[in-house]
C-alpha cells in the first residue's frame, strides 16, 4: 500500500518550522495542496512574521508541489476562518488539517501566572477548537476528513513545569475523542500524536546527544498515517526517534462496593483490586463507564 495524497488539500498550522515544516513537506512530497499556516512568532508566542511560512512554500513549490502561506494566528477564530475561505477559494475543498501550531511558557505551577496558563490553553486547545470548527461543515458536506491533533507525553503522562502545555494536550486527546464519535458517519476521521523531536521548543529539554536522534522528520510517518485515506479514528499514536508506539486511556473493570456507610472504608481497603489492570478495556464512548457500573449495580441487586 502506498500512502499519497494527490488531489488532496491540507492546512497544517505551525508550519513554519519544526515537526509543522516537516508535515507541510511530506503532504506536499505526496501530492497534497498545502497551507502553510505560522503567525511567525518566537517559541513563547510573542511577536509574528510571514518569513517562515513563506519559506516552505518556496520550498514546496521548487520541489514541484503546490503551496500558499497563511499567517492567522489560531488564537483569532476571524483570521483562522478567513483562511479556510482563501483555502476554498483556491482549491475548492480541505481534506486534512493538521493541529500542530504550539507555544511555549515554562514554570512550575506555584511560579506561573495565570496570563501565561490560560494563553498556552489559547493556542493549543482553542486553536485547534477554532480550527476544527472552521473546516467542520466542509469536511460534513464533502463527506470526508482527516483531522490530527498534536498532544504530548506531558499531556498524557505530566511533566514538572508544564502544568498549562499538559493540561492544554490532554484536553486536545479529548476533543478528538468526542469529534470522532461525531464524525464518524460523514467519513471524518481524528487521531491524536505524540510527538518526541528536537525541534525549539524541545531543545532545553534533551541533552546534545539526545537531540541528534530525536529528528524532526522521523515523526512524519505517524502523521502521515493518521492523515491518509486509510488512518484509523480516535488513536493516539507516540512517534520518535523512529519508534512509534499507541496510548490508551483505559478503563478497569474495578469493584462494587454499594452504598453503605462504610463505603468510603471499604473502597479504601480494596483500592488495589479498583485500579487491578489485567482486564481492562478501551471504551468505545464515555457512555462505557455508567454501562459498566449499571451493570455491575444490576447483578448485585439480582444476587
Amino acid at each position: 500500500m502506498t500512502i499519497d495524497f494527490k488531489g488532496r488539500v491540507a492546512i497544517v498550522t505551525g508550519a513554519g518550522g519544526g515537526l509543522g515544516r516537516e508535515h507541510a513537506l511530506a503532504l506536499a512530497a505526496r501530492g497534497a495542496k498545502v497551507v502553510v499556516n505560522d503567525l511567525g512568532g518566537a517559541r513563547d508566542g510573542s511577536g509574528g512574521s510571514s518569513a517562515a511560512a513563506l519559506a516552505v512554500v518556496e520550498e514546496i513549490r521548487t520541489a514541484g508541489g503546490e503551496a500558499i502561506a497563511n499567517g492567522a494566528s489560531v488564537t483569532d477564530f476571524e483570521a483562522v476562518q478567513a483562511m479556510v475561505a482563501e483555502t476554498m477559494a483556491q482549491w475548492g475543498r480541505i481534506d486534512i488539517l493538521v493541529n500542530n501550531a504550539g507555544i511555549l511558557r515554562d514554570k512550575s505551577f506555584a511560579k506561573m501566572d495565570i496570563a501565561d496558563f490560560k494563553l498556552v490553553l489559547d493556542v493549543h486547545l482553542m486553536g485547534a477548537v477554532h480550527c476544527c470548527k472552521a473546516v467542520w461543515a466542509i469536511m460534513t458536506e464533502q463527506k470526508y476528513g482527516r483531522i490530527v491533533m498534536t498532544t504530548s507525553s506531558s499531556g498524557l503522562y505530566g511533566n514538572f513545569g508544564q502544568s498549562n502545555y499538559g493540561a492544554a494536550k490532554l484536553a486536545l486527546v479529548g476533543l478528538m475523542q468526542t469529534l470522532a464519535l461525531e464524525g464518524a458517519k460523514y467519513d471524518i476521521r481524528v487521531n491524536s500524536l505524540a510527538p518526541t523531536a528536537a525541534t525549539r521548543m524541545t531543545e532545553s529539554l534533551f541533552p546534545a546527544e539526545f537531540l541528534a536522534a530525536l529528528q524532526p522528520s522521523d515523526v512524519v510517518p505517524a502523521m502521515l498515517v493518521l492523515a491518509s485515506e486509510q488512518a484509523p479514528s480516535r488513536a493516539i499514536l507516540c512517534a520518535g526517534a523512529g519508534s512509534f508506539e499507541a496510548a490508551n486511556i483505559t478503563l478497569t473493570q474495578g469493584v462494587w462496593v454499594g452504598r453503605g456507610e462504610d463505603a468510603p472504608e471499604q473502597l479504601a481497603a480494596r483500592l488495589a483490586e479498583v485500579r487491578q489492570r489485567d482486564s481492562e478495556a478501551v471504551p468505545e464512548s464515555g457512555a462505557a463507564q455508567g454501562h459498566l457500573e449499571l451493570t455491575k449495580a444490576m447483578s448485585q441487586s439480582k444476587g
